[in-house]
């Protein structure tokens, strides 16, 4: 019929061909039916010369056509889903001189599984269809003149795991068309090595959305260090590495194998990436050494690390002198000439005639009643203080240098320095155990032992004493031979301070500690009552004014410490200091990656644990920026942290913290168990009753209040965004659109990353944006309500896409004119109202997000005269204003709320607070809880956690409760 020009190609390797026709020897003979006056193979000449088969149609005159070709059988070879790529060539019906209505510019494409190749004839019943497919180009008569053909290529997948094999079929039903080439193929993901792991060829998973697990073995000579996995993606992909394995001791990775060491070199720590040459005086005789060996005359320690090299015992100190003075003695000396190749140089202090049990008193060595200062072992410093020395007696002292390879070594003999002295005559030790005897009214018997280090012959004592009021300006001196002395002409009941010495023929010793008595007397005169009234006005005034001011500064700390503006990370000039600032930054070694659960735009987000030191376990997020990555997307990828860790609210998705510092970098978020909103609902479609998914809008409007008293404007606020964790708690996340709300309401901003509809600006999520949002690019706090009113479609419709299947063109016109969602089935009128009020084309006539959690509450608080309502009862007011109809509040106090979470312990604390009732306690935030004394990190999220749906519970059994005759019709 035609020839066409095509090209030769070659194929991607993660692509298994299962056919291609182009390479099929001879003739195709596909089965054909009708099997005369339909489809035909013809043989044409590529741009090479080289026939290839086609096959053929053009029955356009011809009304009602259904001719069908079918391929032979086709092995599947383990394939789960395959790929069909059609080159093709269509004529426009335009141009076909006397076509009608008839002439078509499509062909249907079918396949059937089947476990052998056993069909002979086509069952137009057994296929199913994949697809109808279009051309993008036609050719017309011209093109065939000027020899210009215009080839098409379409490819279509489809799943096949139930059988051994499969047909295709193709089904013309009243077009001009031939069919060039046809392609099958699946992809897998091919044999690689990651991480010294080999991963097999592996197939993709059924699914275009499906990740297959893999796990890895380790290469010869090597071990896991953790289990090496890796995910197949259905593009053929391998993803996310996790684990992998490490070199054996004594090998090293060389281009993805391990390989031994070489003679004079090692590896003996498995974190080294490659052999390291031995280090000095050490060696290696063999290969595939993991330790070098020290040579003769040096050690290491059991401590030193095998990098290390190879040290000796120090030599001893040098220049030792000592200095006496009475009994203590100065030790200094210098350090050994050769300290043995090491910095970790001690001294310690033997002392032959020191005898006694050892004890450690702050920062001195006491050996019996010898004291060492500042220790008697274990010395850095080249200086050593011992007193409490007996006076007149002959010790010796010896230095002893020590390093880590002196123990155990005979290199070690002769590392000491020795000195023997003689002490002085010294003054006695201070006098202890001062008792008293007879207390009267001006005087008092006084008692006391020897000192405990004489030193000499005790030749008198002395007695200071004074009263205590006077301290020692003013004191008076007894002296006595004796161990005992009675001390007159005190005054009665006056408390005096007492302190004795000794004297030898070397002088006094030093005082005893200052013991106090009182002398005997009358009580007390009371203090008269024109005092007792002063003193008591003055006590009482204090306290008032005490509490006053203690007060005041409360009241102003629960006013302003809310007050934080938003502060945009991309004003910053350099976007690390703002991640610094807003993000803590973690080790990632405390954090475990444990499996995908799915992928974002810059790479995976895994789940895992994060363990931080001195803190509980906990399970995170992971998203992990991708390999390869440009600046622009490490800023625009950490933005987002620098976003989040500004925000501290109990329905805010919390940041844990970020790795910068290497590879990959990720940001840790808390872990939500269910996932996104929107998925979650329409897995539990029709679960969960109103007041329930009226608590889960009350969450997000308080979260978005939050944000909108920051300042800050969401701009993707849908339930896709909304995360839900295991306490059905809802909090926003996905701050990617996002951008701060400058001083200015009436500033428009310009979208950044991606959404769902192109514009000169950006992406722009249209289903979910405001009016004046897609016109002109003004995002303000009412916009986000305009997103939330569609959230709250999207939640009591349990995840239904807002406007179905309108494309945006579609659903832009509907809203300009004047087009609203409809109630979702079963929703209260109410709700929807407020729905409506969200979605007032007037920006200003919107509800601020404040007013929307005081309408939600109102709501909660009257289930029965308002959410029972639904699109069969009568019509309700806008929430704007005052809901009609009789009160029915649940009187439940704030220690019920607490009681039934098992917080009752934090009832006073919370009390005193200024927390007092249920609507209170939702108010909470974790800085709110650590200001007040609640610290414990998991009593916080129990508290952030429970307190919501213990009271929507609470709501729900009093609205079950209620009579009929309550409960409107």
């Amino acid at each position: 019929m035609f020839t066409v020009i095509s090209t030769a190609r070659v194929y991607p390797p993660n692509e298994e061909t299962l056919l291609d026709t182009r390479t099929v020897p001879g003739e195709l003979k596909w089965a054909a039916s009708p099997t005369e006056g339909g489809w035909e193979e013809v043989s044409i000449m590529d741009e090479k010369n080289v026939p290839i088969r086609t096959y053929q149609v053009c029955n356009v005159m011809e009304p009602s056509q259904s001719n069908w070709l079918r391929t032979d059988w086709i092995p599947r070879s383990g394939a789960q889903r395959i790929y069909v790529e059609i080159k093709f060539t269509l004529r426009d019906c335009n141009s076909l001189p006397g076509v009608t209505g008839t002439c078509k510019e499509t062909f249907n494409l079918y396949y059937y599984e089947s476990n052998n190749d056993r069909e002979h004839y086509i069952r137009e019943s057994n296929f199913l269809k994949i697809d109808t497919v279009a051309a993008d180009e036609s050719f017309t008569q011209v093109d065939i003149g000027d020899r210009i053909m215009k080839l098409n290529t379409e490819v279509r997948d489809v799943k096949v795991t139930t059988r051994k094999g499969f047909y295709l079929a193709f089904q013309d039903v009243g077009a001009c068309i031939a069919l060039v080439s046809v392609r099958v193929f699946y992809k897998t993901c091919p044999l690689t090595v990651r991480n010294l792991a080999t991963f097999p060829d592996t197939n993709t998973g059924a699914d275009t959305s499906s990740l297959v697990e893999v796990r890895g073995s380790c290469v010869n000579q090597s071990e896991e260090r953790e289990e090496p996995k890796m995910y197949c993606g259905a593009d053929g992909e391998w993803l996310v590495p996790i684990g992998g394995c490490v070199c054996n001791l004594g090998y090293e990775e060389r281009s993805g194998v391990c390989q031994a060491c070489t003679v004079g070199f090692n590896r003996a720590v498995s974190t080294d990436r490659a052999c390291s040459k031995c280090p000095p005086h050490s060696h290696s005789e063999k290969e595939g050494a993991a330790v070098c060996d020290c040579n003769p005359g040096y050690y290491r320690s059991e401590s030193d690390p095998a990098s290390m090299p190879c040290t000796q015992p120090p030599s001893a100190p040098q220049q030792l002198i000592s200095e006496v003075n009475e009994t203590s003695v100065v030790l200094e000396w210098s350090a050994p000439l050769r300290l043995g190749g090491r910095s970790d140089i001690s001294y310690s202090v033997d002392c032959l005639l020191c005898h006694g049990p050892e004890s450690q008193t702050g920062n001195r060595t006491q050996i019996g009643n010898v004291l060492f200062s500042p220790q008697q072992s274990g010395l850095r410093a080249t200086r050593v203080c011992v007193s409490e020395l007996q006076a007149h007696t002959r010790y010796t002292f010896t230095i002893l240098a020590r390093n880590g390879v002196s123990q155990g070594h005979s290199a070690g003999a002769g590392q000491s320095v020795s000195v023997t002295l003689t002490t002085n005559q010294a003054a006695p030790s201070p006098v202890t155990s001062i008792q008293a005897g007879d207390v009267t009214r001006h005087g008092v018997s006084l008692a006391w032992q020897q000192p405990d280090r004489p030193n000499g012959v005790i030749l008198e004592y002395e007695v200071k004493y004074y009263e205590k009021d006077q301290k020692e300006s003013s004191y008076r001196i007894m002296k006595t031979a004796s161990r005992s002395a009675d001390i007159t002409g005190l005054s009665p009941l006056t408390v005096y301070l007492y302190q004795v010495r000794a004297r030898t023929a070397a002088g006094y010793g030093e005082f005893s500690g200052p013991l106090e008595f009182s002398t005997n007397s009358d009580p007390l005169p009371l203090i008269g009552d024109a005092a007792s009234s002063t003193l008591l006005l003055l006590s009482i005034s204090g306290g008032v004014i005490l509490l006053l001011t203690s007060t005041a500064v409360f009241i102003i700390s629960r006013r302003y410490k809310h007050i934080w503006i938003y502060v945009d990370p991309f004003t910053y000039e350099d976007p690390d200091q703002a991640v610094h600032e807003f993000a803590k930054e973690i080790d990632a070694t405390y954090i475990h990656i444990e499996k995908v659960i799915g992928i974002g735009e810059f790479g995976e987000v895994c789940s895992g644990r994060l363990r931080l030191q001195g803190k509980r376990e906990i399970y995170v997020a992971i998203k992990s920026l991708k390999a390869a990555y440009s600046n622009k997307q490490r800023q625009d990828f950490l933005s987002e942290a620098s976003i989040m860790g500004q925000f501290d609210h109990p329905n805010i998705i919390r940041l844990e913290g970020v790795v910068t510092r290497c590879k990959p970098v990720m940001i840790i978020t808390e872990y939500m168990e269910n996932g996104s909103l929107d998925a979650f609902l329409r897995k539990h479609d029709g679960h969960f009753t109103v007041i329930q998914l009226v608590g889960m809008l009350r969450g997000i409007a308080s979260g978005m209040k939050y944000l909108s008293d920051m300042s800050y404007v969401h701009r993707d606020l849908a339930a896709r965004n909304i995360l839900v964790n295991s306490n059905l708690v809802c909090k926003v996340s996905d701050f990617g659109l996002s951008r701060v709300l400058q001083e200015d309401p009436e500033n428009a901003y310009t979208t950044r990353v991606t959404g769902t509809y192109h514009s000169p600006g950006g992406k722009i999520p249209i289903r979910w944006t405001s009016p004046e949002a897609i016109a002109y690019r003004k995002f303000t706090p009412s916009s986000d309500t305009w997103s939330y009113g569609v959230v709250m479609w999207e939640v009591m419709s349990y995840g239904e896409r807002p406007y179905w299947d309108m494309s945006n063109q579609d659903v832009i016109k509907a809203i300009d004119e004047g087009y609203r969602l409809p109630p979702p089935m079963d929703c209260p009128v109410c709700l929807h109202q407020l729905m409506l009020d969200c979605w007032q084309t007037e920006r200003t006539h919107r509800p601020s997000f404040t007013q929307i959690l005081n309408m939600l509450d109102k709501l909660i608080r009257n289930p029965t005269t308002t959410l029972r309502r639904t699109g069969g009862d009568r019509p309700v007011p806008s929430l704007l204003e005052p809901v009609g109809g009789p009160e029915f509040v649940s009187v439940w106090s704030a220690e019920d709320c607490l009681q039934a979470i098992g917080m009752g312990m934090y009832r006073d604390t919370l009390t005193t607070a200024g927390y007092t009732s249920p609507d209170s306690l939702l108010t909470l935030t974790h800085q709110d809880m650590t200001s007040i004394g609640i610290i414990t990190p998991s009593h916080q999220d129990q508290i952030l956690a429970s307190v919501q749906q213990v009271l929507l519970s609470h709501m729900q059994q009093i609205q079950e409760q209620m009579p009929d005759s309550m409960v409107p019709v």
